[in-house]
Protein backbone atom coordinates (compact mmCIF):
# COMPACT_ATOMS: atom_id res chain seq x y z
CA UNK A 1 0.00 0.00 0.00
CA UNK A 2 1.32 3.69 -0.75
CA UNK A 3 1.97 5.85 1.47
CA UNK A 4 -0.99 8.51 0.24
CA UNK A 5 -3.48 5.24 0.39
CA UNK A 6 -2.35 4.63 3.82
CA UNK A 7 -2.77 8.13 5.16
CA UNK A 8 -6.40 7.82 3.50
CA UNK A 9 -7.55 5.45 6.25
CA UNK A 10 -5.07 6.65 9.44
CA UNK A 11 -5.13 9.94 8.88
CA UNK A 12 -5.32 11.64 12.46
CA UNK A 13 -8.58 13.76 12.01
CA UNK A 14 -9.51 13.14 8.65
CA UNK A 15 -12.71 14.85 8.48
CA UNK A 16 -11.04 18.00 9.95
CA UNK A 17 -8.33 18.14 7.36
CA UNK A 18 -11.10 17.83 4.70
CA UNK A 19 -13.27 20.76 6.03
CA UNK A 20 -9.78 22.69 6.33
CA UNK A 21 -9.33 22.02 3.09
CA UNK A 22 -12.01 22.90 1.43
CA UNK A 23 -12.26 26.23 3.10
CA UNK A 24 -9.37 27.21 1.35
CA UNK A 25 -10.57 25.38 -2.17
CA UNK A 26 -14.00 27.14 -2.00
CA UNK A 27 -12.06 30.60 -0.96
CA UNK A 28 -9.31 30.27 -4.21
CA UNK A 29 -11.48 28.38 -6.95
CA UNK A 30 -15.05 28.97 -5.84
CA UNK A 31 -18.17 26.78 -6.57
CA UNK A 32 -16.73 25.64 -10.07
CA UNK A 33 -13.34 24.78 -8.99
CA UNK A 34 -14.27 22.61 -6.19
CA UNK A 35 -14.12 18.54 -6.09
CA UNK A 36 -13.73 16.14 -3.48
CA UNK A 37 -10.70 14.94 -5.30
CA UNK A 38 -8.88 18.53 -4.58
CA UNK A 39 -10.01 18.35 -1.07
CA UNK A 40 -8.33 14.63 -0.83
CA UNK A 41 -5.14 15.54 -2.50
CA UNK A 42 -4.78 18.83 0.08
CA UNK A 43 -5.54 17.09 2.63
CA UNK A 44 -2.84 14.02 1.47
CA UNK A 45 -5.02 11.19 1.28
CA UNK A 46 -6.46 9.36 -1.27
CA UNK A 47 -9.13 10.16 -3.48
CA UNK A 48 -11.25 7.73 -2.03
CA UNK A 49 -10.35 8.70 1.90
CA UNK A 50 -13.21 11.64 1.62
CA UNK A 51 -16.15 9.14 1.37
CA UNK A 52 -15.19 7.82 4.92
CA UNK A 53 -17.02 11.42 6.28
CA UNK A 54 -18.70 12.91 3.25
CA UNK A 55 -20.87 10.93 0.54
CA UNK A 56 -20.59 13.23 -1.89
CA UNK A 57 -19.02 16.90 -2.87
CA UNK A 58 -22.61 18.48 -2.22
CA UNK A 59 -22.13 16.97 1.59
CA UNK A 60 -18.99 18.24 2.22
CA UNK A 61 -20.17 21.55 1.12
CA UNK A 62 -23.00 21.56 3.13
CA UNK A 63 -20.73 21.13 6.09
CA UNK A 64 -19.32 24.40 5.24
CA UNK A 65 -22.23 26.08 4.99
CA UNK A 66 -23.51 24.87 8.63
CA UNK A 67 -19.90 26.39 9.65
CA UNK A 68 -20.16 29.49 7.95
CA UNK A 69 -23.35 30.57 9.52
CA UNK A 70 -22.32 30.01 13.16
CA UNK A 71 -19.13 31.60 12.69
CA UNK A 72 -21.34 34.07 10.89
CA UNK A 73 -23.77 34.14 13.69
CA UNK A 74 -20.60 34.20 16.32
CA UNK A 75 -18.56 37.38 14.82
CA UNK A 76 -22.24 39.41 14.47
CA UNK A 77 -22.86 38.65 18.55
CA UNK A 78 -19.15 39.21 19.54
CA UNK A 79 -19.89 42.83 17.67
CA UNK A 80 -23.21 43.92 18.71
CA UNK A 81 -21.74 43.00 22.82
CA UNK A 82 -18.70 45.02 22.09
CA UNK A 83 -21.50 47.67 22.33
CA UNK A 84 -23.79 46.70 25.38
CA UNK A 85 -23.21 49.19 27.46
CA UNK A 86 -24.84 51.85 24.61
CA UNK A 87 -27.75 52.68 22.73
CA UNK A 88 -29.56 49.38 21.81
CA UNK A 89 -29.39 51.69 18.14
CA UNK A 90 -25.75 51.26 19.04
CA UNK A 91 -26.22 46.98 18.88
CA UNK A 92 -27.53 47.14 15.92
CA UNK A 93 -24.99 48.42 14.20
CA UNK A 94 -22.69 46.23 16.10
CA UNK A 95 -24.86 43.63 14.18
CA UNK A 96 -24.14 45.12 11.04
CA UNK A 97 -20.26 45.51 11.31
CA UNK A 98 -20.24 41.86 12.58
CA UNK A 99 -22.03 40.66 9.07
CA UNK A 100 -19.59 42.67 6.86
CA UNK A 101 -16.82 41.84 8.58
CA UNK A 102 -17.82 38.03 8.10
CA UNK A 103 -18.37 38.59 4.56
CA UNK A 104 -15.26 40.52 3.69
CA UNK A 105 -12.86 38.16 4.99
CA UNK A 106 -14.72 34.93 3.51
CA UNK A 107 -16.29 36.31 0.34
CA UNK A 108 -16.85 33.07 -1.17
CA UNK A 109 -18.12 31.14 1.44
CA UNK A 110 -20.38 34.00 2.13
CA UNK A 111 -21.93 34.13 -1.18
CA UNK A 112 -22.07 29.98 -1.01
CA UNK A 113 -24.22 30.33 2.25
CA UNK A 114 -27.08 32.54 0.60
CA UNK A 115 -26.83 30.51 -2.62
CA UNK A 116 -29.29 28.57 -4.68
CA UNK A 117 -27.08 25.52 -3.61
CA UNK A 118 -27.46 26.20 -0.15
CA UNK A 119 -30.93 26.47 0.04
CA UNK A 120 -30.61 22.37 -1.25
CA UNK A 121 -28.87 21.73 1.84
CA UNK A 122 -30.86 19.25 4.41
CA UNK A 123 -30.14 20.77 7.80
CA UNK A 124 -29.11 18.70 10.77
CA UNK A 125 -30.53 18.79 14.28
CA UNK A 126 -30.05 21.55 15.78
CA UNK A 127 -28.60 23.99 12.92
CA UNK A 128 -30.35 26.77 12.77
CA UNK A 129 -28.76 28.21 9.21
CA UNK A 130 -29.83 32.14 8.39
CA UNK A 131 -32.43 31.58 10.73
CA UNK A 132 -30.07 32.37 13.78
CA UNK A 133 -29.32 36.02 11.72
CA UNK A 134 -33.37 36.05 12.07
CA UNK A 135 -32.87 35.63 15.96
CA UNK A 136 -30.26 37.68 17.03
CA UNK A 137 -32.19 40.55 14.81
CA UNK A 138 -35.44 39.76 16.72
CA UNK A 139 -33.65 39.91 19.97
CA UNK A 140 -32.00 43.49 18.96
CA UNK A 141 -35.72 44.62 17.58
CA UNK A 142 -36.82 44.20 21.19
CA UNK A 143 -34.86 46.56 22.77
CA UNK A 144 -34.69 49.01 19.24
CA UNK A 145 -38.62 49.56 18.77
CA UNK A 146 -40.06 47.74 21.80
CA UNK A 147 -43.87 46.87 21.48
CA UNK A 148 -44.41 47.72 17.52
CA UNK A 149 -46.57 45.93 16.05
CA UNK A 150 -46.01 43.09 14.28
CA UNK A 151 -45.96 44.46 10.29
CA UNK A 152 -43.95 47.43 11.91
CA UNK A 153 -41.23 44.49 13.22
CA UNK A 154 -41.37 42.54 9.88
CA UNK A 155 -40.02 46.15 8.06
CA UNK A 156 -37.40 46.55 10.86
CA UNK A 157 -36.05 43.36 10.49
CA UNK A 158 -36.05 43.26 6.48
CA UNK A 159 -34.50 46.81 6.22
CA UNK A 160 -31.83 45.84 8.73
CA UNK A 161 -31.15 42.84 7.25
CA UNK A 162 -31.19 44.07 4.02
CA UNK A 163 -29.49 47.13 3.94
CA UNK A 164 -26.28 44.81 5.93
CA UNK A 165 -26.43 42.14 3.33
CA UNK A 166 -27.27 44.10 0.17
CA UNK A 167 -23.85 46.99 1.10
CA UNK A 168 -21.51 44.06 1.58
CA UNK A 169 -22.65 42.24 -1.13
CA UNK A 170 -22.44 45.02 -3.34
CA UNK A 171 -18.72 45.64 -2.23
CA UNK A 172 -17.68 42.21 -2.74
CA UNK A 173 -19.34 42.68 -6.51
CA UNK A 174 -16.97 45.82 -7.01
CA UNK A 175 -20.27 48.09 -7.11
CA UNK A 176 -19.25 50.00 -3.82
CA UNK A 177 -15.98 51.12 -2.94
CA UNK A 178 -13.87 50.20 -5.93
CA UNK A 179 -11.51 53.31 -5.76
CA UNK A 180 -11.93 53.45 -1.85
CA UNK A 181 -9.32 52.86 0.60
CA UNK A 182 -10.09 50.25 3.32
CA UNK A 183 -10.46 53.30 5.52
CA UNK A 184 -12.52 55.47 4.09
CA UNK A 185 -14.76 51.63 2.76
CA UNK A 186 -15.19 50.86 6.23
CA UNK A 187 -16.65 54.44 7.10
CA UNK A 188 -19.15 54.47 4.19
CA UNK A 189 -20.77 50.85 6.14
CA UNK A 190 -20.80 52.20 9.37
CA UNK A 191 -22.60 55.73 8.01
CA UNK A 192 -24.68 53.31 6.12
CA UNK A 193 -25.57 51.05 9.05
CA UNK A 194 -25.79 54.17 11.33
CA UNK A 195 -28.58 55.17 9.00
CA UNK A 196 -30.24 52.19 9.03
CA UNK A 197 -30.20 51.91 12.94
CA UNK A 198 -32.09 55.17 12.85
CA UNK A 199 -34.69 54.47 10.40
CA UNK A 200 -35.84 51.65 12.03
CA UNK A 201 -36.04 53.33 15.61
CA UNK A 202 -37.96 55.54 13.75
CA UNK A 203 -40.56 52.79 12.51
CA UNK A 204 -42.04 52.58 15.76
CA UNK A 205 -42.55 56.42 16.47
CA UNK A 206 -46.08 57.49 16.32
Amino acid sequence: MTRSKARGYHHGDLREALVTAGRKLVEEKGIRGFTLRECARRAEVSHAAPAHHFASMDDLLAELVRRGFAELTAAMTTESERAAAEEPAARLVGLGVGYMAFAAANPTLFQLMFSREANHIEPKEGDEGAESIRRLLAAILDDVIGDAADEVRQQAADLAWATMHGFITLVLEGEIGRRDSSKVLKARGLATLAAMAETVARLARP
